[in-house]
Formats: structure tokens, sequence, C-alpha cells
């Protein structure tokens, strides 16, 4: 059957319960002694149709990942222990093809990543910290030392709904972030120093990520290293809610025999064993305003960047421009309209001795790329975007992005950054001068069923620009589809 038809029925099997709306039972923790065990499992199904319409493009694959923890909250001090268990199965071994086709899909990423194996599994430590809270007797002061999760832009939750929706959708994990749409996932080894205070936020991270993402072993951690330091303070009435971030992050990549990939000829990217060393300077600001015909919002978010990409100098930009209207009209179903436009730089010369080329550092690309053939570096995305609430657990969403290249004499860029000691974690190919991408529509919709049970459907269609179709001259699309459920303990 194919993806689109699959993904269809979902969809429709995803509509059947929109409209429930009956409390939902609260869960008893899990306890033992002082400590409380929780956990989830979240089993997806994915479908593929690469680029291309060729055989190899086109397949299914499931995977799941377990999640178990162990924590214990104190006044002054908490803990936290979590393990994961990561399997994914019947990853497609025909999918990884010459260049510059390349990896058909994140199914063809699993296989590679995993020893070209079509079945891997591993069991390794998530998490694992103290965290000491009124550190120095001074209230909203708190250190945590080992290995965490951590999502740049989400150091607070605001009390306005839009804003903080703004903020999980998207303004976090742009640069830096835990990859959790990914089967295995990516924390950090290190230290957190937070003051939380009511009108100012201070938080400041530095470690080292691991291993994971696509490959199920998440034990080690990789030889890179990251500083972010931020300082986030909310403002306004309740009628007028803002925020605002000014944040700093440092990238410093040492691996050994890891080739870059940039415009550069491979010989030449080869021989450059230089370490990239970049900083990373930004902010965003977010407003919402309550009006008679409903909420609007504005979001800015932007960020340049300097340092060295190897032997050459690296100066880059990107920065986000979106606007968003909740109107008063057909009240069952809460609309909520919004229009954007991202853009991340590109290199003009290749040749050159400047990398020009935004970095997305170690993101979580999904947030914004849902349709995952994409990121943020040398892109250019026009967007609109419905989402609807027609049942408060049931969230319906559907958009369409404009894509292309923001400089036609560079890439096309996809991948989430360092997950490997040995491979990049960002892929490229040739643009043969062009700037057309794709256009993409997709749909989703989200179910919390019950307070242990939620239901996920996502399917996504793009049709070919001139970049893909030099690269897939075959056929004249691609399709990605899932569906997952998440039951919670």
């Amino acid at each position: 059957m194919h993806a689109r038809t699959i993904t269809f029925l979902i969809v429709v099997s995803m509509l059947l319960p929109s409209r429930r709306t009956s409390a939902q039972a609260v869960v008893p923790p899990i306890t033992v002694g002082d400590a409380t065990i929780a956990g989830s499992l979240r089993t997806r199904g994915y479908s593929w149709n690469w680029f291309g319409d060729t055989p190899n493009g086109e397949y299914m694959y499931p995977a799941s990942l377990l999640r178990v923890g162990i924590f214990e909250p104190h006044t002054r001090a908490d803990w936290r222990a979590e393990f994961a268990f990561p399997v994914v199965m019947n990853l497609p071994a025909t999918a990884v093809a010459a260049a510059p086709q390349g990896q058909l899909g994140l199914g063809a990423t699993y296989f590679a990543a995993n020893g070209n194996r079509a079945t891997a599994a591993a069991v390794f430590l998530k998490q694992g910290f103290v965290r000491v809270k009124q550190l120095g007797g001074i209230s909203g002061q708190s250190l945590t030392v080992g290995r965490f999760e951590f999502n740049d832009g989400s150091e607070t939750i605001p009390k306005d709904v839009t804003l903080a929706a703004l903020k999980r959708d998207r303004i976090g994990q742009r640069l830096l972030g835990a990859f959790g749409f990914s089967d295995v996932g990516r924390s950090i080894d290190g230290v957190q120093y937070t003051l939380a205070r009511p009108q100012l936020n201070l938080t400041a991270v530095a470690g080292r990520p691991t291993q994971g993402v696509f490959q199920v072993n998440g034990w080690p951690e990789l030889r890179v290293n990251v500083f972010y330091g931020a300082v986030t303070r909310p403002g306004g009435r309740d009628a007028h809610a803002s925020e605002w971030r000014l944040f700093a992050l440092g990238y410093d990549d040492r691996r050994d025999g890891v080739v870059k990939v940039d415009g550069r000829p491979l010989s030449i990217r080869t021989a450059d064993t230089s370490s990239i060393t970049i900083g990373t300077y930004g902010g965003h600001y977010l407003q919402a305003i309550d009006t008679r015909s409903g909420p609007i919002d504005l979001l800015l978010w932007g960020a340049v960047q300097t340092g060295s990409w190897g032997a050459l100098t690296h100066r880059a930009s990107a920065f986000a421009v979106e606007g968003g209207w909740q109107p008063r009209v057909l009240e069952s179903l809460k609309p909520w309209l919004r229009v954007g436009f991202d853009y991340g730089s590109g290199t003009h010369d290749p040749a050159g001795s400047r990398h020009g080329t935004f970095f997305q550092v170690l993101p979580t690309p999904r947030v914004y790329a849902r349709f995952p053939f994409f990121n943020l570096m040398n892109i250019q995305d026009a967007f609109g975007e419905v989402a609807l609430r027609p049942a408060r657990r049931v969230t319906l969403r559907s958009d369409v992005h404009a894509l292309s290249l923001a400089d036609a004499h560079d890439l096309w860029y996809s991948g989430g950054g360092a997950f490997q000691p040995t491979s990049f974690g960002y892929t490229g190919r040739p643009s043969s001068g062009y700037a057309g991408l794709a256009t993409l529509a997709d749909v989703s919709g989200d179910c919390e069923i019950s307070a242990r049970v939620s239901f996920n459907v996502y399917y996504g269609y793009a049709a070919k620009q001139l970049v893909t179709q030099r690269i897939y001259p075959a056929g004249n699309s691609a399709h990605f589809g899932y569906g997952e459920i998440v039951l919670r303990f």
C-alpha cells in the first residue's frame, strides 16, 4: 500500500476521538520510599517515499523508545537516574545510494549509523544528575551536575498560554536540543547553573553532548565542547504579554578524522584537520496582545556567528520573523493562523577563504522541519500555518512551506549535528547552481486520549523543485508519514 494511503487512514482514525472532552482521571505516581518511578513508552510506525520515487527510497519500519527513571525531590537537592532502551527494526538495507543521492530518508540514516544492521537496540543512561537548590542560601539559585537534557530557549515557561506555545514550538531547540523526536535522543554531560527570579532568569551550561540521536548506543560522549549562557526576562501586562532573551553559544569540535561538510572539494576537506570553533550570539523577542478580534502575536529570533571553520574564517547569520492571529470566529475550533519567514545564510564562494553557511550546532531540527529533509543551514523558508483545537486535548495542524536555498552556490543541507565520533552529523547535496528546493505541505493530529495515553499522526508531501529534480530525476515528489502512540507511567 502506498505511503499516502497508509497515512490517510491513520489521519482518519485520529479524527474519531477528536470530540472527547470528559475529565481525565489523575494517575497516582509509582513510589519506592521517598523516590518516584516514572517513564514512557513511545512506539512509531514510519512510512517513507524519498525523492525520486525509486523502490529503494520507499519503505516502512517501526521503532520504540522506552524510558524508565527514578527521582527524589527535596527542598535543598534533587537527584534523578533514567535509562533509555531504543529499538529500531526492519531498517532498509538498500536505501543508501551513491553520491549525490546519499541516504534516502532517516531509515537509511539509522541503518548506516548502527553498523548497517536492519535491527538495532541498546540500553544506556539517558539522565543521571544531582541538582543542588538554594545554592549559597539564595532562593532560586541551583546547580545541576551530571548527565541531563537541555533545550536552548526553554529556560522559562511564560504564564501566557500563547507565549508558552510559541516558545515550545517556535523558539526552543533551534540551536541546542535533546533531539527528542529521534528514537534515541541526545543528552549533555556537564553542569548547569540557574538563577530563577520572577522577572529574570540566568542560565549557563557547559559540557559535552552524548552520542545517540540515530545511533542506538547513547553511553559515550563526543569530543565536542559546548558552552551556553542566556538571560531571559518576561514583561508586560496580562493583555500585553512579552518576553526577551539574549544568549551566547560556544561550540568547539575537536573530533579526529571527521571530514567537514561544505562546498569545497573532498580532497581539500579531507586535508583540513583543524577544529571547528564557533561562537553564536543572538536573542529572541515575543509579544502577545489580546484584541477584540482575537489575540495576535509577534516572534523575532536572530543570531550571528563568528569563529573558524577549520582552516576557513566563519561568518554567518540567521533570523526568523513570524506573526499569528487567533480570530474569535469558529470558537469551537479555536483556530490559530500563522505566517513566517526563516533564513539561514549560505556560502557564496566555496573556493574562498570564508565559510558563510549558518551552522545550526546541535539542534532538534524536526521541530522546524516537520518533514526532515532540510534544516536552518543555507535555507529560505516562507510558510503559512493553520492550527485547530476542536477539543481540549486535540490539536490539528497544517503547514505549507516554500523552500529555497539562500545561496545557489552552496549545498542543500540536512541533519541535526554531531552524534558519532566518525561522522560529521550533517549531509550536503549539490545545488547545481539552482535555488528552488521544494514546496512542502503537511498535516498532523495530536490527541491526548487519557492522562497516560496519547496518539499522534503526521503526513508530509514535498513537491520537487530544481535542486531536488537534478539529484532525483525520477518521480516528482516525496512523502513521509508516521503514527505513534505514547504510554506514560
